[in-house]
Order: C-alpha cells, then structure tokens, then sequence
C-alpha cells in the first residue's frame, strides 16, 4: 500500500502554506488560532506570520481608498494582538505596515501638489531665458536675494511675454521719459516711485498711499503664474473633481505598499547577519562571554566573532523552559524560529573552535567576576530602554552591574515596541509549573504555589549597550529609533 501523505503539524511553516490558497477572513482566523493555541510563539515566528498575513490583506484588498484599508489593516491587528497580547511585536509589524501606507499617501499627495519636481517642468525663468539672446528683457533669478534687490528700484522689470517688439520698447521708453520730471530722470527715484514703476509692471493700479499699498494686491515678480505646472489648473477643482483626482491617484499606491511589506519580510530573513556584521567590533580576543537561553542571534553573532577571534563562552541554562525548545530549526523559505535546542545551539559554536562551558543560572554571580562580557538575546524591546528576555536574565543583568560587567543586548529593530511597561508585570507569560514541581508530589502540591516565568523584565539602568541591525545604540536612545519607525497616530491600535 502506499504510505499516507505527510501532514505537517500546525505551526508557521502550514500557516505560510495554507496562505496561498485559502481566503483571507480565513487566514485571519486561522492565524488567530494558532497564536492562541501558542503553536506559533516567540518573536520572528510570530512577525514573519504577521508580515504575510498583511501582505495577503493587501494583495486582495481593492485600493480605491486608502481610508478604508487603513482601517481594515487596524482591525486585523487589534484581533491578532487580541489573541497574543504578549507578543508585541504582532503590533510593532502592524505599525510599521500602517506607517508604511501612510508614508506613501503623503508622498503621493506631495507629488500631486508639487508635480514640477517630478515632471521636469521648465519655470517661468527658466522658460524666458531659454528663448535665446534676441530679447532685450533680461531674465530674472528666482531667489529671494532678487527679490529684495536694489536694483530693482531704478529699472523696469521684466515682463512675462515670450518676446518683445523694438516699437513696445520705444513705446515704453517715450512713456517713461513723459513721466520723469525733467532734467532729474536720470537721478535715483524714491522710495514711492519704486513701488509706482514696480505696480505698473505687474498692471496694478497706481498706490499713492499706504492704504492703497495695503488694499491692492501686487503679484510677485518670481510667483509661478497659473496654470504654468499643474495640467489641471485651468479646471474648477471641486468636491467631485477632486475625489476623481485623489482616487485616480491612490490606485498606483498598491505596488509601492505591497513592495514596502516585501522589504519588511526581507528585513526579518536577514536582520541576524546585520547584526552578526558589528560583532568583530565588540567581541576581541581571549575573552570569557556570559550568555543566556539558546537565542538564535546570539548564536550567529558568537560564531561571527569566532572566523577570527578566539574567545570562550559561558552558557547559563535556562532550566527547565530551554528544555521545550525545538530539537533544531524548521525551515521553509529560509524563516528560522527564535530558540535553538541546547545542543544545537552549543554545537555549532564548538565546531568553530569556541570553548563551550555550561553552567547552571544559579552559578552566575561566582563566576561572574571573570566574565568579561555579557551578551543576551531578548524577547521585546520596550520604549524607555527595558526589555523583556528568557527568564534569568534580569538575575544576570544585576550581577553584572555588581561586578561592573558590560551587559550587551542583540536584537532586531522588529523587536522595539512603542510600547511603555507602566505594568510590567503584565508583559511576563507564565509556563507549566508542572515542570518546576512535578504533580504526581501530590501532598506538596497541595500546599505550596508554585509559578514558572518563562521571562523577565529588565530596567533599561541594567543594560549597556543595544545592538541593532541600525548598529550599536544606548539605551537613552531608543526613544529615536522608535519615532523613525512608528507614526504617532498609530502607537495606540485599539483607538
């Protein structure tokens, strides 16, 4: 008989899958189900399904509107961080697909606004000097030094007419010699015969007085005049031509959005070798680094360091929650989880020369007067320099400031949150006490309460250094990072 064909167990790699061919409402739901059931967990898993799920929101949504899709990537984000409120970069990937979308409106009605710059179109300048020399009018710089000039004061200006007869000239020059008052012509005109022969330029009334300078309005010389750029200056522009306007227009938004989420995918298949890329500059050479939990990051960026530098590492278990992580790394198009498996993460680092020493969490603080260097992975970076990590690291980050250690954080940008930890205690996920205290001790179990954090808080006092795939940044500046990324109207989803 033919063997049945394999399943593949629910996790990202059948969710990536099933993208292809189900329907969105029901990629959505099943999305949400997985995040609830925890069969997708940790922080790149969860992104890249976030990532593709927008994607595929996008892809099926008719963009006729950017409004409505505004909206509907909103309500698709407040259901995901609804089902996995602990994992925040769920929202942090949904900002940044909501400040992506209204970067391109902007630009979009910038374009629409100024669309000489895009365009090429020649200015008025630009236009008369490029008439040639036969002319007698001679151009005008488009500046606000010209603007203010001197001279403009005791010569007559320009006029915007392609060209110029030598009878309009001879015409204006007789005109000009009846109304200077004798012998004096040559002499420089005052300050109210500047504004006069500066008004006839322009065709404006006469203005004898300061009220009348006030009430006439004088065009400026350097003013682009009307219809010049815009094709659609010489159509009354109202409700109705308008909307035609914005909607013809919003329709090529879609290939720039979708292209934008495609570089936020790309940014989460490679953002371990960005960083990895700064870790000759903090690693040197016979160094003992402290590192924690099985952090995929971490990882590269030892092995990184060990192609030319010979160091030794300190691996603190994380016992027993290190245990659940995966044997290995699944794979399909390349996306990898956060954890490693204890073995898979020591192996590769010794099979690159590196000495491994494994110790309990409980041992830090006496070794750590030896340690040179502490580098951790996190689970979420919070906006005030905190972050949240595998349970133990915040007893490590405080034995390294006893010791006066560096402490050193490997993360991606994905993983800063605007989010502010003004309950922290509600950031920490709780794992099977099970695991500390086995339940068939069925009389203890009775009597004590016992409680597994899978993570810690840490201050952002306890930390040194943050390693991004933008470089290295103190904690006190994250806060920049974060406006870089995150549009303000879109820290808050749930509004």
């Amino acid at each position: 008989m033919p063997s049945p064909p394999l399943s593949i167990a629910p996790g990202l790699p059948s969710f990536l899958k099933s993208l292809k061919t189900n329907s969105v409402d029901f990629s959505i739901d099943h999305l949400i189900a997985l995040l609830r059931r925890r069969q997708i967990k940790n922080s790149r898993p969860c992104a890249v399904a976030t990532a593709h799920l927008l994607l595929r929101v996008v892809s099926s949504f008719r963009l006729t509107d950017v409004g409505h899709l505004i909206e509907r990537i909103k309500q698709v984000g407040q259901r995901l961080c609804a089902a996995q409120p602990r994992e925040l970069v769920i929202g942090n990937i949904v900002r940044r697909v909501l400040g992506l979308i209204r970067e391109e409106l902007e630009a979009d009605r910038d374009e629409r606004t100024h669309p000489s710059s895009e365009t090429g179109a020649e200015s008025p300048v630009e236009t008369s000097a490029s008439r040639g020399t036969s002319h007698m009018s001679r151009p005008g710089l488009a500046s606000s030094i010209s603007t203010f000039s001197p001279l403009r004061h005791g010569v007559a200006q320009p006029t915007d007419t392609p060209s110029m007869s030598m009878e309009t000239i001879s015409e204006l020059g007789q005109s000009t010699h009846r109304s200077s008052p004798g012998p004096h012509s040559m002499q420089r005109p005052s300050l109210t015969s500047s504004h006069t022969s500066y008004a006839v330029h322009n065709a404006a009334p006469m203005a004898t007085s300061m009220f009348d300078l006030l009430s006439h309005e004088v065009p400026s010389p350097v003013a682009t005049p009307p219809s010049m750029h815009s094709p659609q200056a010489s159509v009354h522009l109202t409700a109705k031509n308008l909307a035609k306007v914005v909607t013809a227009s919003q329709r090529d938004l879609k290939p720039d959005i979708i292209g934008g989420i495609e570089e936020i995918i790309d940014e989460l298949s490679q953002v371990d070798e960005q960083i990895a890329s700064y870790a000759l500059e903090h690693i040197h050479s016979n160094e003992i680094i402290l590192t924690h939990s099985t952090s995929v990051t971490v990882q590269k960026f030892l092995l990184k360091a060990a192609a030319k530098r010979k160091f030794t590492v300190v691996h603190a278990e994380s016992y027993p929650n290190d245990e659940d992580t995966p044997d290995g790394t699944f794979s399909l198009e390349d996306v990898e989880d956060d954890m490693l498996s204890p073995e898979a993460f020591r192996k590769p680092l010794t099979t690159a020369g590196v000495t491994v020493i494994v110790i309990s969490d409980a041992a830090v603080f006496a070794l750590m007067s030896r340690v040179n260097k502490v580098i951790l992975g996190t689970h979420a970076v919070l906006a005030n320099g905190g972050l949240v990590a595998p349970a133990g690291a915040r007893m490590i980050a405080k034995a390294a400031r006893t010791h006066r250690t560096p402490v050193v954080i490997v993360s991606g940008v994905y993983k800063l949150s605007p989010v502010y930890p003004f309950d922290f205690e509600a950031l920490i996920e709780y794992g099977d006490a099970g695991k500390v205290f086995p339940y068939h001790d069925g009389e203890m179990v009775d009597l004590v309460e016992v409680e597994n954090p899978l993570y810690d808080y840490v201050p952002a006092e306890l930390v040194d250094l943050y390693i991004t795939n933008l470089g290295g940044h103190a904690p006190s500046y994250l806060y920049r990072i974060v406006s870089d990324h995150y549009r303000v109207e879109d820290i808050n989803l749930q509004q």
